[in-house]
């Protein structure tokens, strides 16, 4: 079992960056590739990020946020991060961290954190 839990979300400018952190219970968290997914009103959860499991050697992005956001890890603290930078009002949505298979698909990943709202204003 895994539990993961989001922090870090909030109101930002335009243009401004936040950084995300997912911190995970259990003692199997480098086991497990993590990814980030965002929801926006109305709309499906959609894939973000993922970093592979164990040293992380591994990501992938969503197109829209390539160059601008930037996923870690630090098993040592059980914590994934999700540097955002430049961010635009399209980002705003609620943040979720899962773990799980190295993918973007929704169906790949067993656990889920509550989300975390971030906020872009123009």
């Amino acid at each position: 079992q895994v539990q993961l839990v989001e922090s870090g979300g909030k109101l930002v400018q335009a243009g401004g960056s936040l950084r995300l952190s997912c911190a995970a219970s259990g003692r199997t968290f480098s086991s497990y590739a993590m990814g980030w997914f965002r929801q926006a009103p109305g709309k499906e959860r959609s894939f973000v990020a993922v970093i592979s499991s164990w040293s992380g050697g591994r990501t992938f992005y969503v197109d829209s946020v390539k160059d601008r956001f930037t996923i870690s890890r630090d098993n040592a603290k059980n914590t994934v991060y999700l540097q955002m930078n430049s961010l635009k009002p399209e980002d705003t949505a609620v943040y979720y961290c899962a773990a799980g298979g190295y993918s973007g698909s929704v169906a790949a990943y067993n656990y889920w954190g509550q989300g975390t709202q971030v906020t872009v204003s123009s």
